[in-house]
């Protein structure tokens, strides 16, 4: 425990992590942790939400993005993993919180009238999806979080974590829980190799942090521009341009090669997007790198001593929140045998 300001932030594993993660979150949390307390959700029993029949693949792909976490730079000496599946508090937490919000709001929220329409969800939910918005109010509030390093599409579980926040203040009178401040990536929304849609691996169109340099180029080589020639004048805000001022470095020169490509002045698609590709797996080839020396049981052994780590934390909210309503009946204790996960 510190006196440090605390992050919370993290991931449903859906499977690897892309670039868009990697600009929307991933590396403000890199950035932070040598001076922040920072939790690196692993939101796992979320991803039940909508793949309850496959939970042998939420096992595999909890490894897996908490082995490209620690590829991209993520330290388990500086920070804590937290894997949602193995931290009570945030069960707990998240049944008593649910009594603060209405239903009504719950069903308000953009972001998740966004994902019922791109996941064409329909009337066809689980009672648990909807649940889960008041769940990542407790992936938050547990950890008792100042900042939250977030994507800009989750800027609104952010303010309804900050609702909740104030009002269990204001109802039971106690300032257990901090008002989170959400703190957005550099790009806002990336979008995916489609040009239309963000970069998500349901919608097959992310470059993923682990992927090959040849992949890299390949994924990049399908990005339309809609230019038919190098002396046609070209959009400099186009999909192309976007991973242009989002991964190369230096942005002078992609002024510059911006200013050719509106003015059509012989330089064509195949020229940028060669520089844009060496851009990326010039950022992720360490990655890859030192992501081959994660093994499946390196990466447990990590996860069983962080969970000791962040349920002593999850348990203290837990005990000032069950304080403050009045439910501190007596304290508890949990244990972890070591006992190896099949």
């Amino acid at each position: 425990m510190t006196t440090r300001p605390r992050i919370l932030t993290g991931d449903t594993p859906t499977g690897r992590l892309h670039l868009g993660h990697f600009v929307g979150s991933l590396e403000n949390r890199i950035r932070l942790q040598r001076d922040h307390e920072c939790y690196v959700l692993v939101a796992n029993v979320h991803a039940f939400t909508t793949r309850a029949t496959q939970p042998d693949d939420i096992r595999r792909d909890t490894i897996e993005i908490v082995r490209d976490e620690l590829a991209a730079g993520i330290d388990p000496e500086q920070s804590t993993f937290v894997v949602q599946s193995e931290i009570p508090a945030i069960a707990e937490l998240t049944f008593l919180l649910a009594m603060l919000i209405p239903y009504s709001r719950v069903m308000r929220n953009p972001t998740l009238k966004a994902e019922i329409t791109s996941k064409q969800l329909g009337d066809h939910y689980s009672f648990g999806f909807p649940l889960y918005t008041v769940g990542q109010c407790a992936d938050i509030l547990a950890f008792r979080a100042n900042l939250v390093p977030v994507g800009e599409d989750q800027a609104a579980h952010i303010e309804m974590a900050r609702e909740v926040a104030r009002r269990f203040n204001q109802v039971y009178g106690d300032e257990v829980f901090p008002v989170p401040e959400p703190l957005f990536g550099r790009v806002a929304r990336l979008p995916g190799i489609d040009g239309v849609e963000k970069m998500s691996k349901s919608r097959g169109n992310a470059i993923y942090l682990s992927d090959s340099a040849d992949e890299i180029r390949k994924k990049i080589a399908r990005l339309y521009t809609g230019r038919q020639s190098t002396t046609e004048p070209g959009d400099p805000d186009n999909v192309l341009f976007q991973y242009a001022r989002a991964f190369i470095p230096d942005q002078d020169h992609v002024r510059e090669l911006a200013d050719r490509y509106a003015r059509g002045a012989d330089i064509g698609d195949g020229t940028i997007k060669a520089e844009v590709a060496a851009a990326i797996d010039a950022l992720v080839a360490p990655m890859r790198e030192r992501r081959a020396g994660f093994t499946d049981d390196a990466v447990l052994e990590i996860l069983r001593e962080h969970t000791r780590r962040a349920n002593a934390v999850a348990e203290d909210t837990l005990a000032r929140a069950k304080a403050a309503m009045r439910l501190d009946f007596g304290p508890r204790r949990l244990s972890f045998p070591d006992i190896a996960p099949r």
